[in-house]
């Protein structure tokens, strides 16, 4: 299901810059996600988005980042992804990210998309034109396994397709990698699941891996997290409430021993854990001459 809604603005500016993934603006097109991740924090009681499942598409964000790109006196990066996937299956009917990416292209502001969609290759020549400025497109996977993908991001493409997109994008010219988060305790959090991703991530050209090894819980998510596991992992919820609680911060407890393993993983395939973010004194350079 999806319906149209009006909204009063399209770009949030941060507090600060997003010392991960280099943003100072976000902006989200839709509001709910259709991928159904177990552990999407976007369902959070605290961002009030009622019947998440259900898509709602901002009619009017495309006139309005218009509006309010003309008028930012401060050229910085567009995060995209934060609150749901810009590429879910109803972009590729409504044309939303397409029709934003064209103007931020024309107002000549950087990017940068965090997505688990494939859909993000079909504007492989956008992204390339904003790359003249700045952007960074980033494929969520949290694991190499295409069957534990689908019971932990059931409606997401499988990881073997984010894989393929990824290198799509590399063999464009564009800036890309993995976001590897969020990590399950006792899911997702193997020194297997780790080896392997970055194996994998240096076969299809990732430029970094960000990582992050646990993921976070509070009321409205927590319920629903819960109950996906009672369907799907069969006595596992009980194990979160003994060990964490509730607990916002559910941090694996081998977390560290996977933080050596997956530094030094990295460190063999010569992958950067960290991005490369826009850089506005070149950028304010550049114009001078």
């Amino acid at each position: 299901m999806s319906q149209s809604i009006q909204a009063k603005s399209i770009l949030g500016k941060l507090k600060q810059v997003d010392t991960w993934f280099g943003t100072t603006y976000s902006m989200n097109l839709y509001r709910g996600c259709s991928h159904a991740c177990i552990y999407c924090d976007s369902r959070s009681s605290c961002y009030q988005i009622a019947d998440f499942d259900n898509i709602r598409i901002k009619g009017n964000a495309i006139d309005l980042l218009h509006k309010e790109l003309r008028s930012k006196r401060e050229r910085a990066t567009i995060g995209l992804g934060s609150m749901n996937d810009c590429y879910m299956p109803i972009e590729k009917k409504q044309g939303l990210t397409r029709k934003a990416l064209q103007i931020i292209a024309h107002h000549k502001f950087p990017i940068h998309i965090i997505t688990k969609g494939t859909l993000v290759t079909r504007d492989i020549d956008l992204i390339k034109e904003i790359t003249k400025v700045y952007a960074a497109v980033s494929i969520t996977i949290t694991t190499a396994n295409d069957e534990l993908a689908s019971k932990i991001e059931p409606n997401a493409p499988s990881s073997s397709e984010r894989f393929n997109a990824l290198l799509q994008l590399r063999k464009a010219g564009i800036y890309a990698g993995i976001t590897l988060m969020p990590i399950l305790p006792f899911i997702n959090d193997t020194l297997e699941n780790i080896t392997e991703l970055v194996k994998q991530a240096a076969k299809y050209k990732a430029a970094y891996i960000i990582a992050s090894m646990g993921m976070t819980i509070r009321e409205g998510q927590r319920e629903y997290f819960y109950q996906q596991l009672d369907k799907t992992f069969p006595g596992m919820k009980e194990k979160y409430i003994r060990q964490f609680g509730d607990h916002y911060n559910c941090s694996s407890p081998v977390a560290k021993n996977l933080w050596i393993v997956f530094q030094e993983e990295c460190q063999k395939y010569k992958i950067p854990i960290k991005m490369d973010f826009y850089n506005k004194t070149s950028d304010e350079q550049l114009k001078l001459f």
